[in-house]
This record gives C-alpha cells, structure tokens and sequence, in this order.
C-alpha cells in the first residue's frame, strides 16, 4: 500500500484533543509546543503525510498549519516546509520544566592525569587501516563472533607484546576486552567464583578499580608504596590476600617503578601461595630515559595476568584493551564475559590488528614518545626558572609527573587553579581510604592537553604556585 504511513517522511506522535478534527489537531499541536515536546525549529511533516497518519483530509491539516502559523505558533517558508516558531516563551507559563541544573563552566586549561593528546589521535593513518582492514575483513566478521576476540589482532598483539614489553603472549592466551575497567570487572568475577575474598592494591591508586573489585565481592587491602614501589614483601602476611594488582613498570600516580627485588618478591608470594597478580601495564610503552621495563608477566606467566590497552597510546574513545592470561583462566574469564553479544567490535579490532601490522603503531608511539618527552622536559624547566621551590618526582615515563608540595598547601593550590580556569588533581585523591597519611602534591598530566594548548596550561601552573 503506497498509501500506508510508511511511505512517508517524518514521524509526528500526535492526537487531535478536543471537539472538531481541526479544532482538535490546533489544540494538540499548541500543548506540544508549550510543553517542549517540539523545540523551536522542529520540522512538521507535509500536510499530505500528516494527514495519512491521521486519517483526515488534507485540507484539514492545511487549515490547522495555516491558523497556527497566523498565530504564531509556526513558520512556514517557500523550500523550508512547515516549523515550529522561536518563541522567547516557547514552554508557556503552564509548561512542564526539566528541572534546573548548575552550569558548569569548562576550564580553560586541564591539567588532569589519565589522558594522552587526543587531538594527536593519528586520523590519516587509522582510516587506511581501517579501509585496508574493511577490504579485507572475512564475511563473518560481520556477525557474532568470539568472545575472546577477533584472531587477528590476537595474533599480531602477541608478537607486538612478545617484542616491545617482554610478553609471553600466545594468541590463545590472550581476550580482546573493551577497556582496562572491563577487564579489570573480568577478573574481578572469575576472582570472586574462585572464592577469592580479599585483593591487594597499591595505598595510591584509582578509586574506581578499588570499586570495581569490591563490587564484585572482594576487600581490598592497602599494600604501601614508597620510592621502590609497593612493599611486596608484605603480601606474605596477608593471609586471606589471593590477588595483587599491581602497576609494576610506572606506578600509578607516584611515577616510580616496582624495584627489581620487589618483582621477584611478588612473582614468589604468587607461586608458594597459588595467588595471582594482575599487572597494569597503561602506559609501558612511554619511557623517556632508558629502555622500557618489560613486563612482570615474562617473570611467570602462569601467575601474572598482564592488562594493556590502547587508552594511552592511541585514544580512550576506541574502547579496545586486552589481557594475556595464565592458560588454565582463558575459559574462565570468556565465560565470565558472556557470549558472542559482548564482544568488542570486529572492525575496530580488525582495524587496530592492520594499525600495528603496518607499523603505523610503532611509528605513532615513537613520535608521542617525543611529544611527551619534550613536554615533560619544558615542565621540569620552566619549574626551575619560575617556581624553584617545587619539584618533580617520579622517573622520566608516562603522561603524568608528580609536583611535590609544602605540607598544607594542596588544597590551596587547586582551589587557585579552579579559579584561574585550570583543571588540576590533587596527589591525596588517589590514596587508598586505609592507607598512612602522605606527602602533598599535584598530579600533572602533560600528556592532556593538545599541542597548541600546553603552552598556556604550562603558564597558568606557573601562575598559581604559591
């Protein structure tokens, strides 16, 4: 039926109210605009569209149009159709309000740790590989697939892991997961199903994995970090511990790296106690005055399960991570992730897998090593010329550094910034709710913001140090 409102263009959810089918359709329409359900500018259907939906005459659509548009309620334009009018009152003194909410003004400047620049997310590259991936890409890839995730970037992750950080990353071994809080939320169940009480965290950290952990029946116990690292030593005295999650390579947000002693410690707590440690590798690659760390996963990998992602390197938006794990938990945690549903999408993995076959990955990680060495280097120096008092711990890695402050002084500090337009975080946000009181200080994040805004961010820190 060529006739049947389906043909036509666009939806109007409206019944005439009222005596009269015009009278009815004016008085519908009015309630709709005074209420907000069609924003100024909306675009009615046709009057011949409308009128099939309805089931009414044309005319009598035309006549409703016309009187409203006489009465302000719409505009109609020769080539623009029939539109809801702006109307400084559109909602009416009876009108149905959202309720209020506060502006929130943007900072000028963000200083916030846990972002690369993403205005250098490499766009020409990725929409090659995505097309050469496109082209390429089985006909299954189209549907429901495995959960564990597509065998092609499985396969040229383990050999990129296996090269750059150390990995022993069989392909078989590894699950494609969207992100390193959907991982982290994996393990967090197969933990608990394996009746697992209670997980070791680092006394600084991010709250939300904490959460996550707990949300999935675990305690968490706070295991102190200093210039070393976490005090791995200690996990032998916590007896109920069966887990440890770990940022071994640049500990997340003091910036130091686990010490050597303290590796082999956790790897031995692993084996004599039949515990796992969960390794966050965010951002291994990015190291600035040496070799990168490999891996804690290449000292056992039947006891560590090693975490990446490419929120770091790449982009958070892409929503892709992955976790290399000890063989005997594979089945585990793909039955933990669901079915084919959950898996992360084929094209973006198919796209990532060709990003890194072609090298373009390597490259774009070489050239943000620069980028953010550099940007680093000009903090450490402009803090030296224009704030000598303060300086920065941690070693030369990441996209974040630590900026130590006099005792009392945190607080102060980013209520200046807030003022100022610049969005910093302080280092005591990250401390675990059971561990010692610390030092005070700013997490900078010089990876955040882009190329032509770090330099202002730069001068506004400058500005509100004390």
């Amino acid at each position: 039926m060529t006739d049947s409102w389906a043909a036509f263009g666009a939806d109007l959810h409206i019944e005439p109210v009222g005596a009269g089918l015009r009278s009815g359709l004016m008085n519908a329409l009015r309630e709709a605009v005074r209420t907000g359900r069609l924003t100024p500018g909306t675009r009615l259907p046709s009057s011949r569209t409308l009128a099939v939906d309805l089931g009414v005459a044309r005319n009598t659509v035309a006549d409703a149009y016309a009187e409203l548009v006489a009465e302000g309620w719409l505009t109609a334009r020769q080539g623009s159709g029939t539109r809801v009018a702006q109307r400084a009152d559109a909602a009416g003194p009876g009108a149905r309000r959202a309720p209020s909410r506060p502006v929130r003004r943007r900072p000028t400047h963000s200083l916030m740790p846990g972002s690369p620049d993403l205005s250098a997310f490499p766009r020409a590259e990725w929409l090659k590989a995505s097309r050469r991936a496109l082209a390429a890409a089985p006909d299954q890839a189209f549907g429901y697939d495995d959960p564990q995730g597509r065998i092609e970037l499985r396969t040229v992750l383990a050999g990129y892991l296996a090269r750059a950080r150390g990995v022993y990353a069989d392909p078989e071994r590894i699950v494609i997961c969207s992100g390193f809080v959907h991982g982290l939320t994996l393990m967090g169940k197969v933990l608990a199903r394996r009746g697992v009480r209670e997980a070791a965290v680092e006394s600084c950290g991010l709250d939300i994995h904490w959460g996550l952990l707990a949300g999935a029946g675990l305690a968490t116990v706070c295991l102190p970090v200093d210039e070393l690292g976490a005090r791995t030593g200690e996990l032998g005295g916590m007896r109920r511990v069966g887990a440890a999650l770990l940022t071994p390579a640049h500990q997340f947000p003091t910036g130091v790296p686990l010490h050597p002693d303290r590796r082999a410690a956790a790897v031995d707590w692993a084996r004599a106690s039949g515990g796992l440690l969960l390794e966050d590798d965010y951002d291994g690659e990015f190291r600035y005055d040496r070799q990168p760390v490999g891996a804690l996963q290449g000292l056992d990998p039947e006891r560590v399960v090693y975490m990446g992602t490419a929120s770091k390197s790449l982009a958070p938006g892409l929503r892709l991570a992955w976790m290399v794990l000890p063989e005997g938990l594979v089945d585990e945690v793909c039955e933990a992730k669901g079915g084919p549903e959950w898996m992360t999408g084929s094209l973006d993995q198919l796209t990532l897998a060709e990003f890194i076959a072609s090298g373009a990955y390597d490259r774009h990680v070489r050239a943000m090593r620069l980028r953010y060495r550099r940007r680093r280097d000009q903090l450490v120096r402009a803090l030296a010329e224009r704030a000598p008092d303060f300086r920065v711990s941690g070693i030369a890695a990441g996209l974040h550094a630590v900026l130590e402050l006099p005792e009392g002084t945190e607080h102060p500090v980013v209520q200046a910034a807030t003022w100022q337009g610049l969005a910093l975080e302080r280092l005591s946000r990250f401390r675990h709710q059971d561990a010692e009181p610390g030092r005070e200080g700013l997490v900078i994040g010089y990876g955040t913001p882009s190329e032509s805004g770090w330099a202002g961010a730069l001068d506004a820190l400058c500005r509100v140090l004390p």
